[in-house]
């Protein structure tokens, strides 16, 4: 299972010499991993890289003919320990995840990695996630670049540039013998466009071949004192030159627009078609990316060519430097390299451009408006007027608007399993007062917004129970924490779970089994019930988290039964057994289940079978108003209807028609003793002739209650 399938576009990977490839950007670099003679290839999912491992996935087929190893790595350092084939084999690896999250995890094998360097192409591709739209801390994956001695890639927001920059990362790591780094931002994985292919090519030397005739090198062995006599050495006088000569005499920086000008822009190729979209934008460039102003475009961002930089900088007054993120490093190296060479040319970069955030065109027209303004004024000349929406921004009429619209926070699917059991939690709440909780990674992350407004930190995927290892003290309370079925079998059995057991930590761990890897696109786990012919499956978290000596271990296979989550937490908040109490809450993600379960159950209707669909609504006579339900569940579903009745001022509750019929909210309300206005109604398709005698049956039966009704208001009146 996965987060899309893209079994109809992975017959495209199969183009050949001088035929168009046409797809997004996750397909582009796949294809070039292919027609690079890439060996093997593992990662770890994770936005915006999750869907190059939902296509390597799909294209197995495509990978055996060709001899491609590709494997859905346990966790991050898993994959990046995957690398270790290229150190001493001529084969060319490539890995991927999530940065910068990913690469923390990976960042002990990179170090090594690293430190041993390769001799086969070493390729690490990094969804950078960063800007306003990330869901990781903000930081960049330059930072590990630079401390490990990587090479990173930034390719400009193209499919030529990307296969390009994959292709080129291959090489220049095997000329430098040092891995290299691949940043695609999620403008560059989700990007449309077009390339002229090239054959794909068999690995010139297999996994086959090289685990026949084994290679044994101490001197590539990370062990002290080689690391420091040899490796260390190796890096600045022999790596570091020979990447810096591959990327100078293979021109993989790029150099746009006229060759002398008063001011140039230094910039990240990731960050070019903003770059030329600001500059339309103050009429300097056209849509075709012709500019009026000289672009030097780092394509490599790390190391940096100085020789190069120094010429494009000489004849300028002044340059300014685009550098999304901070700190600025790619600007005090520029600063560094230039000062040393007595070239006393003037960068902007930070003071006119934010710290942080997304650069986009907007912020980049200002920020490249601003640094003209100062340093070349009539290169802006009689400008076009540049548009802004900070008028309207500035209204009263909007700054009111924010007092009167909530924001709208992230929050589960309709029909989420995981969150009947934070309703349990508010319930207990009542009961035995607040708790602190340890949240974790992934979809019940949402538990911290309203309406349930839980957990009080979080420090990494599988860590939740960690966080809480500290308060493994004598207290009238004991902490809960909170770990996904994901983060589980990633890192949380043995840092968490084991952690808990060894300490004797007497918590309570809440683990979320939705069968999949569902926060990154519903990829399969080792616990996923689906029959899966390439992976091994249904293996139980229960027997795991038993087998390394946990005792108070309770599963519940259905989260909507409120109630039993509600009275099986209670007994672990209050048992008296010595350890952790460990709770394996387990459904199947709804959204998962209805993509499953959708199309089988239209093609069945289609096809003329009797179906039953099942509905919830809410009784309006029956419905108080007081919207407890609501607050104990939050279900997108689950919204305010105003009543026609004008005795009646205050909505009442009503279920739309996304419901999916989990039972969520009845459950929420019978658990909590709330209103009993919620009712099921089984929609019925291709109804037999029973079912069709029954509705004529209960219709009569119902008619006649109504008219008796109708009548005795009438003779009351």
């Amino acid at each position: 299972m996965a987060e899309r399938s893209f079994a109809r576009e992975v017959e495209d990977l199969k183009l050949g010499e001088g035929e168009v490839f046409r797809g997004e950007g996750i397909l582009a670099i796949t294809k070039a991993l292919l027609q690079s003679g890439v060996a093997y290839v593992g990662g770890y999912q994770g936005s915006p890289i999750s869907h190059l491992m939902d296509v390597l996935a799909d294209a197995k087929p495509v990978l055996d003919d060709l001899g491609v190893h590709f494997e859905s790595s346990a966790s991050e350092a898993t994959a990046a320990a995957m690398l270790a084939a290229s150190v001493n084999y001529p084969l060319r690896g490539a890995v991927t995840w999530k940065s910068t999250a990913g690469t923390n995890v990976a960042s002990d094998a990179l170090t090594n990695l690293a430190s041993s360097g390769v001799k086969g192409g070493a390729l690490i591709i990094l969804g950078e996630d960063y800007g306003e739209g990330s869901s990781i801390p903000q930081e960049r994956s330059h930072a590990f670049a630079m401390k490990s001695q990587m090479w990173l890639l930034d390719p400009r927001p193209n499919l030529e540039s990307i296969v390009k920059s994959v292709e080129d990362g291959f090489a220049l790591s095997e000329a430098s013998n040092t891995p290299v780094m691949l940043t695609v931002r999620i403008r560059a994985c989700h990007v449309h466009g077009q390339f002229i292919a090239k054959d794909n090519k068999r690995p010139a030397y297999s996994m086959k071949e090289a685990l026949e005739n084994p290679v044994r090198d101490l001197s590539r062995i990370v062990l002290p004192p080689v690391s420091i006599t040899v490796h260390d050495k190796e890096k600045l006088a022999k790596r570091w030159p020979a990447a810096v000569d591959f990327i100078r005499d293979s021109k993989l920086n790029e150099f746009f627009g006229p060759e002398e000008g008063p001011v140039g822009i230094v910039l990240q190729g990731g960050m070019y078609n903003s770059v030329i979209r600001g500059l339309q934008l103050l009429g300097l460039a056209d849509s075709y990316g012709n500019t009026s102003i000289p672009l030097y475009v780092l394509n490599v961002t790390y190391p940096l060519v100085d020789d190069e930089l120094a010429k494009f900088c000489q004849s300028k007054s002044a340059i300014l430097m685009v550098e999304e993120g901070h700190p600025d490093y790619i600007e005090q190296a520029v600063n560094t390299a230039l000062r040393r060479r007595d070239i006393q040319t003037r960068v902007a970069g930070k003071d006119r451009l934010p710290m942080g955030g997304d650069y986009t065109a907007a912020v980049m027209m200002n920020g490249i408006q601003s640094f003209l303004a100062e340093f070349a004024p009539p290169l802006l000349g009689n400008q076009p007027p540049v548009p802004s929406a900070d008028g309207v921004l500035a209204s009263d009429e909007v700054k009111a608007l924010g007092d009167v619209v909530p924001a709208r926070p992230a929050g589960f699917c309709t029909g989420c399993p995981e969150r009947p059991i934070f309703a349990a939690m508010k319930l207990v709440e009542k009961e035995l007062g607040t708790h602190h909780i340890s949240a974790d990674i992934g979809c019940h992350l949402f538990s911290i917004l309203p309406p349930f407004n839980i957990g009080g930190s979080t420090m990494g995927y599988g860590l939740g129970p960690a966080s809480a290892s500290a308060f493994n003290v004598d207290a009238d309370k004991r902490p809960i924490s909170v770990m996904g079925d994901g983060g589980f079998w990633h890192n949380g059995l043995s840092s968490s779970v084991g952690n808990a057991v060894y300490n004797k930590h007497p918590g309570v761990i809440m683990i979320v089994d939705n069968h999949y890897a569902a926060a990154t696109g519903g990829q399969d786990i080792l616990s996923s019930r689906a029959n899966n012919p390439l992976r091994s499956t249904n293996n139980s978290i229960t027997k795991a988290v038993k087998g390394i000596g946990a005792k108070w271990v309770r599963q519940i296979d259905r989260t909507y039964d409120v109630g039993k989550m509600r009275d099986t937490l209670k007994a672990a908040l209050t048992s008296t057994e010595e350890g952790p109490k460990v709770i394996v809450a387990s459904s199947e993600c709804m959204l998962n289940k209805q993509r499953r379960e959708k199309p089988l159950f239209s093609k069945s209707v289609k096809d003329g079978k009797r179906m039953v669909r099942e509905r919830f609504g809410v009784d309006e006579d029956t419905c108080t108003g007081d919207h407890a339900c609501i607050r104990l569940s939050g279900c997108p579903s689950l919204s305010l209807k105003h009543l026609d009745d004008p005795l009646r001022d205050d909505p009442v509750a009503a279920i739309d028609n996304t419901c999916v019929g989990c039972g969520n909210c009845g459950e929420v309300s019978e658990a909590a003793v709330l209103c009993p206005s919620f009712y099921r109604a089984d929609i019925i398709y291709n109804p037999s002739r029973t079912d069709l005698f029954m509705a004529r049956v209960r219709t009569a039966v119902i008619g006649f209650f109504q008219k008796r009704r109708h009548a005795r208001r009438v003779s009351f009146v």
